[in-house]
């Protein structure tokens, strides 16, 4: 029976042996409310302070088609930020591999049964697209905006802390920073998540060296990559407080998934889909 009921991570299969499926079962995926991280940085659910989605690309996707020959595909999956739940990620993996010696009558109903499960476990609609391998929409392309990483900064505390956030004069710009330095680790199994970090922003100029501070500060904290955008977010509307933000970060693939989570006040919409070269 699926876990469309939302859960603890008590029993989620991540940090769990597990035997592979060899056939289709919806049942494997499993819904994690939101809530219980969003609670502690003050996000009150059906009030959220943002917009956004997490967006996710699958390049382990494989299915027989109607008369048993494998085909093969690339998914990009759309949640939106205000999904009551997030779907844990190995068993999005374990979900996914029981497409492969499964039979389906076309691509279409391949992305309607995606479409169907994956927006169960949400609780929202989740969009579905496939890609050939080769497809040039995941040609790998460069962030925008200016780089941090070359900041020469002194670094001696690697956990998030506000302190480092502030305003460096009042005069309002509008401006793209990014830094590959982001890094995290899974809550379950203390894995490193590596990311790279676009912010982007209209307000009182944000101090540039505390801000990589603040980035690289991340380098020891555990949580999802949902819930590290929403801090992130949190944190710069609290101390820098612009008029408009956006916050969007790519993860590293971990098990054939990747993960790039973006919050943004109304109105703000992420760059085209994009892809990083680590990705």
């Amino acid at each position: 029976m699926a876990h469309y009921r939302p859960d603890t991570l008590e029993h989620a299969p991540l940090g769990r042996e597990a035997a592979y499926p060899e056939h289709y079962d919806a049942g494997l995926l499993y819904s994690i409310t939101r809530t219980a991280n969003r609670t502690p940085l003050g996000i009150e659910e059906g009030a959220l302070p943002f917009v956004g989605e997490d967006e996710w690309h699958a390049f382990e996707v494989s299915w027989l088609n109607a008369r048993g020959k494998p085909r093969v595909a690339v998914a990009r999956f759309r949640l939106p930020a205000d999904s009551p739940n997030l779907i844990e990620s190995k068993s999005w993996k374990l979900y996914l591999n029981g497409f492969n010696q499964t039979r389906f009558e076309s691509r279409q109903s391949v992305i309607d049964t995606l479409v169907s499960d994956l927006s169960r476990a949400a609780g929202a609609a989740v969009s579905v697209e496939l890609f050939d391998v080769d497809d040039e929409v995941l040609s790998p392309r460069r962030l925008p905006g200016e780089c941090l990483d070359d900041l020469d900064i002194e670094v001696t505390d690697y956990t998030p802390s506000v302190e480092h956030l502030r305003v460096s004069d009042e005069e309002v710009v509008e401006e793209a920073l990014h830094s590959h330095l982001l890094k995290s680790n899974c809550p379950v199994t203390g894995q490193p998540d590596w990311g790279s970090v676009l912010i982007r922003y209209r307000g009182p100029r944000i101090d540039r060296e505390g801000l990589l501070r603040y980035l690289i500060g991340y380098r020891q904290h555990q949580d999802f990559h949902e819930h590290c955008v929403e801090h992130i977010f949190m944190d710069l509307m609290a101390r820098a407080r612009p008029e408009r933000l956006l916050v969007l970060a790519r993860y590293v693939r971990r098990g054939g998934l990747d993960i790039s989570p973006w919050r943004a006040t109304p109105g703000e919409r992420p760059p085209e889909p994009l892809r990083l070269a680590r990705q």
